[in-house]
Formats: structure tokens, C-alpha cells, sequence
């Protein structure tokens, strides 16, 4: 039974698969355009499995910024996880052990968080961890094959490869943002931020690390004091 569930879970976590492998090749070469190695870059998406944290973490990295900057950076962008993991685990139910737990914590990104609750019927350690295999191999693949090519291709075809990223920020954000105000507010501030840190004096000494981090901050308390999610009243 527990290896049905397993493949079972590879299964459903293919789209996902294919998905992380697209988006992670352009991180593989963006890496190897920061001066990261083939076999760094894959131990970087071995390791974590974060898009947006990663992708961060490779700012911070090229910057040369302190070891603290890398700690709040990944502190604010990650924090999600730690809430997705406590819903995570009360869906798995109180019969898990601890051990099961931290491996399914280690798994836990948003699309295969997003499968897992979504699950029709009873969520299983089985399930959820085969949707996370597969997912990971996807990212760490990509990873792999998108330096292999980062480091072959010339630097200018490297570049271009970089735009990758933004396209996948644009198409996770627009959509989003037109649909819902809270998002639009928070990207136009997020923004404003940005080029503020980027172009005024005094404020163009931060680093790019610990900006990226003030921005977040700023940007999603703003929000949260001007779009204040209402508490649902148990009848």
C-alpha cells in the first residue's frame, strides 16, 4: 500500500516535474554566469528546493554581501514554509512520526504543498513524498542541464538565457495582480521601494541583499495594515 501511494504521487507530481525543470535550467545558467560551478549550482538545488530563495541567494552571492544578509534574506523570502508546514502536518494527521515529518518539510514547495492539500482523499506520507521526488528531480535536473549549458554556450547567449526569471516573475505576478488589489499595492510599493534603494543617495549604499530584504518587509506590513485579512466567525 505504501508504494501505491508512492507512485501514486509520482504520478500526479509530473506537471510539476516539467514545470521546475524549465524554470530551474535558467537558474543552472544564470549561476554559471555569477561565476558558480556546474557541481555548486547543483548542490545549491539539491540542497533546497526554493525558487525565489535561490534566485536571491544567487544576488546575494554575486554582491559578495556578509553571511547575515544571506540569513534574513532567505528568513523573509521562506517564512511561507513554515505555515504551509504546520497545515501540512495537521493534514497528515498526529500518527507521523517526527522523521516522516522532516522529510515531507524538506519536500515542501509550494506546488507540491498546493497537490498534497488539495488531495481528494487521505493525504499519505507515501503520496506526498513521491510528488515531492519527482518535483525535486525536475528542479535539480534543470539545474544541472542549464549550467552544463550555461558553461558551454558563450557569454552573451548565457545572458539572455537570465531573462528566463523575469519572464517567470511577470507571468506568476500580472495575473494575479489584476485580479486581486492587495497584490497590485503590494508589487507597485515593492517596486517603488526597489528603485529607491537602487537610485538615491545614501540609500544606494545598501547592499542589494539587505534591500531586497527591507523591501519585502515594508511592502507586505503595508499591506497587511491596508488589506487586513478578516478572522471567518464560527457559527
Amino acid at each position: 500500500m505504501k508504494s501505491k501511494e508512492f507512485f501514486a504521487g509520482l504520478k500526479a507530481g509530473m506537471p510539476v516535474c516539467v514545470g521546475y525543470f524549465s524554470v530551474s535550467f535558467g537558474f543552472g545558467a544564470m549561476a554559471i554566469a555569477q561565476g558558480i560551478t556546474v557541481w555548486q549550482a547543483i548542490l545549491i538545488s539539491a540542497s533546497n528546493l526554493t525558487s525565489a530563495g535561490q534566485f536571491a541567494g544567487l544576488t546575494v552571492i554575486a554582491t559578495g554581501a556578509a553571511i547575515i544578509e544571506m540569513i534574513l534574506t532567505q528568513l523573509v523570502i521562506n517564512s511561507r514554509y513554515a505555515l504551509m508546514s504546520l497545515a501540512l502536518g495537521q493534514r497528515l494527521g498526529p500518527n507521523v512520526g517526527a522523521g516522516k515529518r522532516l522529510i515531507a518539510a524538506f519536500f515542501n514547495t509550494d506546488e507540491v504543498f498546493a497537490l498534497g492539500m488539495s488531495r481528494g482523499k487521505q493525504l499519505t506520507t507515501g503520496f506526498f513524498v513521491g510528488v515531492g521526488t519527482v518535483a525535486a528531480l525536475g528542479w535539480i535536473s534543470g539545474t544541472a542541464m542549464g549550467a552544463i549549458a550555461g558553461s558551454l554556450l558563450p557569454e552573451s547567449v548565457r545572458m539572455a538565457l537570465g531573462v528566463m526569471l523575469y519572464g517567470m516573475f511577470i507571468a506568476i505576478v500580472v495575473p494575479q495582480a489584476r485580479e486581486e488589489k492587495p497584490i497590485l499595492i503590494s508589487v507597485i510599493l515593492a517596486l517603488v521601494l526597489g528603485c529607491l534603494f537602487a537610485w538615491c543617495p545614501g540609500l544606494n549604499q545598501i547592499s542589494d541583499g539587505l534591500a531586497i530584504v527591507i523591501s519585502t518587509v515594508l511592502a507586505a506590513s503595508a499591506c497587511a495594515v491596508l488589506f487586513p485579512v478578516e478572522e471567518e466567525v464560527a457559527q
